[in-house]
């Protein structure tokens, strides 16, 4: 039975509980989302820095949250005992493996109701890393595709779609990218 780190809104531990009852009760917990960035492959306006592609990752239709949707490279809830950077570290590789140095740029809290019944509600811990290399090992139990995408054109795409992406992947993408 896997459980999560309940939490109040300054991130200190208040207790267990199982991972699918916390989601039923809407109970605030621990979590993490890891962005990857690479170079863009689009060049840039003359005299304009080079943008930057972001991983994203479609998840498994079967998940008990958010099936099919688009998100950030990877995203979970740190075990007890495990330090929030040891849990992304962990879970990057489970799910993408994928080795890279990840630095912590910021958090949030949020709550979303989601289409199932079951509401998300997290003090979520934004990780932002470098990564160009490639990805054909992904998790299928985790994962249905990856995809890298332009910065400005997801958050194009994020405005006129938004039903195609999670409910965090907005306000975590605002603090990976500094806005």
């Amino acid at each position: 039975m896997e459980q999560v780190i309940l939490v109040n809104e300054q991130d200190q531990m208040i207790g267990l509980e199982e991972k699918q009852k916390a989601h039923q009760f809407g109970l605030l917990h621990r979590a993490f989302s890891i962005f990857l960035f690479a170079p863009s492959p689009n060049p840039p306006p003359q005299g304009a820095r080079a943008p930057l592609a972001v991983l994203m990752q479609q998840r498994h239709p079967q998940k008990y949250h958010c099936g099919g949707l688009w998100t950030n490279a990877c995203c979970s809830h740190p075990r007890e005992h495990e330090s929030i950077t040891e849990a992304a570290n962990r879970r990057l590789f489970e799910e993408l493996g994928i080795q890279t140095e990840l630095k912590e740029v910021g958090h949030f809290i949020y709550r979303a109701e989601l289409s199932n019944g079951l509401i998300e509600h997290e003090f979520d811990h934004v990780f932002v890393g470098q990564y160009d290399g490639e990805i054909s090992g992904f998790n299928q139990d985790e994962i249905s595709e990856v995809k890298w995408m332009d910065i400005h054109s997801l958050k194009q795409d994020m405005k006129d779609h938004p039903q195609k992406y999670t409910p965090w992947l907005m306000q975590a993408l605002e603090i990976a990218t500094g806005n």
